[in-house]
């Protein structure tokens, strides 16, 4: 007997496989149009016509588009404080991001308050953060260290999203980022801080293992290409996936970190130039795209069509943090998508999907909807892919499955 079977769908639309899809594949999805899903033990059992096999529980899609749930693969959602006398300096005073940044504000604002805050407070303020990200049908968050500054700090972010792994329902999935800018304190001995990072922070976080990946902000106002290097070069013996923040406010040669690190993924890439972009397609590295941190900071768009045209497999994130970027929505990152990098809904639908999971080393986990999957499942208040794009409410969820579990009913 099944646990779970969700019946009258009108349209399952999923991406498929385990890998990225790049190129003329990042547009092609499989749909099955009257179908049901039969789900046992958290996984997905079956896919397709209507199924003659009983189950302890039937939901009833009533003829709704089902996907599957969305993965968020780039984001810092464990932070101290917030930041709205910054987007006053943005909007009003017309200042910059980096130059917020290089005044002692910015990221910096948030690791004093992150410094500020116990690790069960952390905890405490994070749990409705992922709540909501539920409500909106991301089933697998992606979250970055990096508002800490200190081991001590580092870890204690680090603990939290451990422990908020272990009690939550969403499933997270942790990355290491001390380097993302460097503190007050070391502003005149950048050297070290570099020198922290490496020889006590990435050996202490590996040994208690409570990260997989490890990201830098390669900027001018982060750390340069000569300290991203090293980072990275430690990260990578420590055994950490690579991923890398690069080209978001000018073209900073981290892509070319990331292919060299044979990294699993380069972020942002606003400013990124054809050559760039060509370094990263060569080394399979995939693009996470970030549209909403260009929205909200009033800057330029990453070339996501170009990427896709050149062969380069694109995810997509909302980068939720309290500055540049705060909103979980993935809903609306997916509609920006649509409006201003004008990607095709099946190019969305993948990217949100297949290669978010790819991105954060989960393709054979998640990203689909195909049996032995996990029944990570989203049930529309819609019955087609050009209406979820189209239509800007602001939930268009009605039926969320983790693990298939019913975790949001609206």
């Amino acid at each position: 007997m099944l646990d779970i079977i969700i019946k009258n769908i009108g349209s399952i639309v999923t991406a498929h496989g385990n890998a990225p899809l790049y190129g003329k594949q990042q547009g092609k999805i499989k749909v099955y149009n009257n179908a049901s899903i039969g789900i046992k033990n958290g996984i997905i059992e079956y896919v397709g016509d209507s199924i003659k096999e009983k189950a302890r529980k039937t939901f009833n899609a009533n003829g709704a588009l089902v996907t599957s749930g969305l993965i968020d693969c780039h984001t810092h959602f464990v932070y101290g404080g917030s930041r709205e006398d910054e987007r006053y300096n943005i909007i009003i005073d017309h200042m910059s991001y980096s130059d917020i940044i290089k005044s002692g504000y910015g990221i910096l604002s948030t690791v004093r308050d992150t410094r500020n805050q116990t690790e069960n407070s952390l905890y405490k303020k994070s749990i409705p953060i992922l709540d909501k990200m539920l409500q909106y049908g991301t089933t697998t968050v992606e979250g970055k260290s990096g508002y800490g500054l200190t081991v001590k700090d580092e870890i204690k972010i680090l603990k939290v999203m451990k422990k908020l792994n272990d009690n939550h329902k969403i499933d997270i999935v942790s990355t290491f980022m001390g380097g993302h800018v460097v503190p007050d304190e070391y502003k005149n001995d950048r050297a070290s801080y570099i020198n922290l990072i490496c020889n006590e922070m990435i050996p202490k976080i590996s040994k208690l293992g409570i990260a997989e990946f490890c990201d830098v902000f390669c900027e001018n106002c982060g750390l340069d290409m000569e300290e991203t290097d090293r980072v990275l070069d430690t990260a990578k013996s420590y055994n950490l996936g690579i991923k890398v923040h690069s080209d978001q406010l000018e073209t900073s040669g981290g892509s070319y970190l990331a292919a060299r690190f044979n990294a699993i993924s380069a972020e942002h890439l606003i400013m990124s130039d054809d050559r760039s972009i060509d370094v990263i397609k060569n080394q399979d590295v995939i693009a996470v795209l970030l549209p909403n941190a260009s929205f909200y900071l009033n800057m330029p768009y990453a070339r996501a069509r170009y990427m896709i045209d050149k062969g380069v497999p694109i995810a997509l994130a909302t980068d939720y943090n309290p500055g540049s970027s705060p909103s979980f929505n993935m809903q609306f990152i997916m509609k920006l998508a649509y409006i201003i990098y004008r990607l095709k809904p099946e190019e969305i639908l993948n990217a949100v999907t297949i290669n978010a999971a790819c991105a954060i080393n989960r393709g054979k986990e998640i990203g689909s909807i195909e049996v032995g999957k996990k029944a990570d499942i989203i049930v529309w208040n819609c019955n087609n892919l050009n209406f979820l794009l189209y239509s800007m409410d602001n939930n268009l969820c009605r039926m969320v499955f983790k693990s298939g579990e019913l975790v949001y009913h609206n």
